[in-house]
C-alpha cells in the first residue's frame, strides 16, 4: 500500500502546486508543461521497455540452457550454505538460490544488462514458492531490497560522466561511494533481517562478508593509481570476459549434458518478449508520476525549504544543492543522471556538490522502478515492508554519501 499512496501523492501534489501557480502567480506554463510531461514519460518508459526486449530475450534463453544445462543446480547446491541464510524459506538447492546469486553478482560488477533479466528469472523461481501468489514473500522482500541498495564495485558510467566534464580525477568518488552504498546495503539487509527474524551474526554470514572485504580491497589495490583512461578499459575487458565466459559455460554445460541447446534457448528467449510486456504498465505508471511531480516545480520547492531549514538549524546547507539527485534517484534513473549533470553544469564536475551528486548517483538504486518491474512481472500486489526496508536502505545510503562527501573532499 506505501507504493500506492507514494504514487498518488506525487500526481495530487504536483497538480495542487501546477493549479496553485495559475491562481496566485498567473503561471500559464506550468500546467501545459505537467500535460506534456505525462505523454512524454509514458512514451519514454515504452521505448525503455521494448529496448529492454531484445536484452531479456536472449538472457532468458541463456538462462534457460543453464538450467537445463544444471549450472544453475549447481550453483544452488555450492551456494546454499549461505544464501539458505539469508533466505530460510527457500528449499537447499533450489534453482532460486543459484539465479540470485548470478544477479547479486552481475550488479556488484555494474554489468546491469545482464542483472536485470537474472534478477527477474530469480524472481519467477520465488514466485513458485510463494503460497500468496499476490503478496510479496520474505524471501523475495530480502531479495529485492538488497538489489535497491544498489551494491556496485565498479561505478564505470559514473567515472565516464565526470570524465566528459573534465573531472581532474574522475575515479576520486570510488572510494566514498563504495562505502556509502556499502553502509545501504548493510541497513538494508539488517532492517529485514530484524522484521524477518534471521538472524544475521552467525560464522558464515561473518567469514562471507570478510571476503566480500578482502576483495574489495583486492580490486581497489589494483585500480589505485590508474588513470580514467586505463580503468575503463579494464572495466570492458573484465566486463566482456566475464559475460563471454558465463555464455561459454552455459553452453559447454549444455553440450555436456547432451541437450538440444539452440531448442533449449529458444525456448527460454520466448519468454523475454511477453516478460518485457508485462513490464510496460508499470514502468509508465512510475515515470508519468515522476514527470508531473517534477514539472510543477514540487520538487524546486521542496529543496528550498530544506536549505532554509538547515540553515535555520545553524547547520551547513552546502550539501542541499545535490537533494534532486538524491529525491529523484529512487523514482527514475535517468531522472537522477540527468539530475547529477546539472549539478555538473551549475557548480562544477570537481566542486562538492558535483562529488556529492556523483556519490549520490552510485550509492543506492531506483528503489521504485525495481519494485515495479520485479513484483510486476509475477503479478505481486501487496509488497508489505519491502518498501518501508527498501527506502531505509536508500536513506542511510544518502546520508552516508553526505557524510563521506564532506569527509573527502572538504
Amino acid at each position: 500500500m506505501a507504493l500506492n499512496y507514494i504514487w498518488i501523492g506525487l500526481f495530487l501534489i504536483g497538480i495542487v502546486f501546477g493549479v496553485a501557480k495559475l491562481i496566485f502567480y498567473g503561471d500559464t506554463n506550468t500546467l501545459p508543461m505537467m500535460m506534456d510531461s505525462t505523454f512524454k514519460m509514458s512514451t519514454e518508459a515504452f521505448e525503455m521497455t521494448l529496448g529492454l526486449t531484445g536484452t531479456l530475450t536472449f538472457w532468458m534463453g541463456m538462462l534457460k540452457v543453464a538450467e537445463d544445462g544444471g549450472i544453475v543446480q549447481k550453483l544452488a547446491k555450492v551456494l546454499s550454505p549461505i544464501l539458505t541464510k539469508l533466505f530460510p524459506d527457500i528449499p537447499k538447492d533450489h534453482p532460486a538460490l543459484g539465479s540470485i546469486f548470478m544477479n547479486y553478482s552481475a550488479n556488484m560488477l555494474g554489468l546491469d544488462n545482464a542483472a536485470t533479466p537474472v534478477g527477474l528469472k530469480a524472481m519467477q523461481e520465488l514466485q513458485t514458492l510463494n503460497p500468496h501468489k499476490d503478496t510479496a514473500s520474505n524471501s523475495m522482500i530480502m531479495f529485492l531490497v538488497l538489489n535497491t541498495s544498489g551494491l556496485t564495485i565498479i561505478p564505470v558510467s559514473i567515472m565516464a560522466y565526470r570524465s566528459k566534464y573534465g573531472a581532474v580525477d574522475p575515479t576520486d568518488i570510488f572510494i566514498p561511494m563504495l562505502l556509502a552504498t556499502t553502509c545501504s546495503s548493510i541497513i538494508g539487509l539488517t532492517a529485514v533481517g530484524l522484521k524477518q527474524g534471521i538472524n544475521l551474526f552467525n560464522r558464515t554470514m561473518l567469514f562471507t562478508l570478510l571476503c566480500i572485504g578482502i576483495f574489495v580491497a583486492g580490486l581497489f589495490t589494483l585500480m589505485h593509481g590508474l588513470s580514467t583512461a586505463d580503468i575503463q578499459a579494464y572495466s570492458r575487458v573484465m566486463t566482456a570476459c566475464v559475460i563471454l565466459g558465463v555464455i561459454s559455460i552455459f553452453l559447454i554445460a549444455g553440450l555436456k549434458m547432451k541437450i538440444n541447446v539452440y531448442s533449449s534457448f529458444i525456448e527460454g528467449a520466448k519468454g523475454g518478449f511477453n516478460v518485457a510486456v508485462t513490464l510496460i504498465p508499470y514502468c509508465v505508471a512510475i515515470l508519468a508520476a515522476v514527470g508531473i511531480f517534477r514539472e510543477s516545480g514540487a520538487l524546486l520547492m521542496l529543496m528550498n525549504g530544506i536549505t532554509n531549514l538547515v540553515e535555520a538549524c545553524g547547520f551547513n546547507s552546502d550539501w542541499v544543492g545535490a537533494l534532486p539527485v538524491a529525491i529523484m534517484k529512487p523514482l527514475s534513473g535517468p531522472g537522477a543522471r540527468g539530475m547529477m549533470l546539472q549539478c555538473f553544469d551549475s557548480y562544477g564536475v570537481d566542486s562538492f556538490i558535483g562529488h556529492l551528486s556523483s556519490v549520490l548517483q552510485g550509492c543506492t538504486d531506483t528503489t521504485f522502478y525495481i519494485l515495479a518491474i520485479y513484483f510486476g512481472s509475477v503479478g505481486i500486489r501487496k509488497y508489505r515492508h519491502a518498501v518501508s526496508c527498501g527506502l531505509l536502505a536508500d536513506i542511510s545510503g544518502m546520508v552516508a554519501a553526505i557524510i563521506f562527501s564532506y569527509v573527502f573532499f572538504t
